[in-house]
């Protein structure tokens, strides 16, 4: 016969788990239940949030690409514009504008500083710059063609996912802008 050493006092009661104690692993379990539960529906509500969101990133860069953004802004929107012939556009990836400022920017232009107004109610339906409804002022740079507020929302997203404050053009960017760079247009930039 084994002979196990007594303890006395508080010390031997602590030795025998209570009913609280054998308890409590059940309670571990069931908490960590709740806790992966309320992770995963955290993670797979976003998920379909980013699936969105990345259909309309992915669209803004159609509208980007189609409506003559890139011809001031150039194609990464760093102001090394894509037609000589267009005005200079800002460098968009130094921009400080929030998507307010944006989409104000891009539905009414600027007057007087070679920016379009791509929305077709700017000025005339919807007030723009604090000027009151009616045409629009004379120098505004003529856009080369009008996009819808969804599309205007779209080429915001675009921007601030991937091109506001992304720093020097990646060879990643250049080839998702031009879709594998068949023509070997990428090979300069750096990974």
């Amino acid at each position: 016969m084994i002979a196990w050493p007594r303890r006395s006092g508080r010390a031997a009661a602590g030795n025998f788990p209570t009913m609280a104690a054998a308890a409590r692993p059940r309670l571990h379990i069931e908490t960590a239940c709740v806790v992966i539960v309320l992770l995963f529906a955290s993670f797979a509500r976003p998920n379909a949030a980013l699936g969105q969101d990345e259909a309309k990133v992915n669209s803004g860069l159609e509208v980007w690409r189609s409506s003559g953004c890139a011809d001031c802004h150039g194609p990464f929107a760093d102001g090394n514009r894509a037609d000589d012939d267009a005005p200079m556009g800002a460098n968009l990836r130094a921009t400080k504008l929030d998507a307010a400022a944006l989409r104000q920017t891009i539905s009414c232009g600027r007057p007087g500083a070679d920016m379009p107004s791509f929305d077709e109610g700017a000025y005339v339906t919807h007030a723009c710059a604090g000027r009151p409804l009616g045409d629009p002022p004379d120098n505004l740079y003529p856009a080369p063609t009008k996009i819808s507020p969804d599309q205007i929302d779209a080429v915001v997203a675009y921007l601030q996912a991937r091109i506001i404050g992304r720093g020097d053009i990646t060879k990643r960017e250049c080839l998702a802008y031009y879709e594998g760079d068949p023509s070997g247009l990428c090979e300069d930039y750096k990974q």
